[in-house]
């Protein structure tokens, strides 16, 4: 059976009540608590309604960051911890850091081995300087400030460290705006109502993708935000951008 498919969905999963959502303006409670709503199914789901391309993306950010043996490594937005396992079996030393309570908890059950804290984006609890990398995927469309989460992830870098961001962003192919952004507000929602524990957090997921900034309009943020040398690189023509930047 290929991976990223419906059908490795097992049909008792497929059909769940909606349950809570963030808004645009994320505040920290509803987004935590929508994660907490998905966490059990999430890397199942991501894997379904990206087609499988999320472990492509995952290898994108491990070669972004370069982990080598004893590095400190800040993954922020972690979840279950599935982006921070290339890191520890490079010998790195990371962190898988996460908002939400029923992310890290489920994290905990299934990879014991790593060390989970809760943090939030925009007060992190590390001390200045600290890491040698600090990562984010698909997270940091999800802090209500930006620009914060990144002056915080700054903070905690040592200087001539790595940030990598891996997020959603705009196509490059004008032509395609248009069939991705259907897929976005149709297709999408669809699918999850039928695979996802919380089919609503993935109507927010869409919402959220489509009100992000482009590549150079996250890059000049990044810049602004005490970044330097800040580059970024397209992945499944624009569907995601990879943005590497030095502290």
């Amino acid at each position: 059976m290929a991976p990223g498919t419906l059908s490795d969905v097992p049909e008792s999963d497929r059909t769940r009540p909606e349950q809570t959502r963030a808004t645009l303006a994320k505040r920290r409670a509803d987004v935590a608590s929508m994660f907490d709503g998905v966490a059990d199914r999430y890397d199942r789901t991501n894997d379904v309604l990206s087609l499988g391309q999320d472990r492509a993306w995952r290898k994108a950010v491990v070669a972004a960051v370069d982990p080598q043996p004893r590095q400190r490594i800040l993954d922020l937005a972690a979840g279950t911890g599935t982006s921070s396992v290339p890191f520890a079996s490079a010998g790195a030393l990371v962190v898988p850091t996460d908002l939400s309570l029923g992310m890290l908890r489920v994290g905990h059950e299934r990879r014991p081995a790593l060390s989970f804290v809760a943090g939030d984006a925009l007060a992190l609890p590390f001390a200045d300087d600290v890491f040698d990398a600090v990562t984010i995927s698909f997270g940091l469309r999800n802090v209500e400030d930006t620009a914060g989460a990144l002056r915080e992830l700054c903070r905690v870098t040592r200087p001539g460290g790595t940030l990598v961001v891996c997020e959603f962003s705009t196509p490059t192919w004008k032509p395609f705006r248009g069939v991705y952004r259907n897929y976005l507000l149709g297709a999408l929602p669809a699918v999850a109502n039928r695979v996802a524990s919380n089919p609503a957090a993935y109507s927010y997921l869409s919402e959220s993708i489509l009100a992000w900034p482009d590549q150079v309009e996250l890059a000049e943020l990044i810049a602004r935000s005490g970044w330097s040398r800040v580059e970024w690189r397209n992945l499944s023509g624009g569907i995601v951008a990879l943005h590497r930047a030095r502290a």
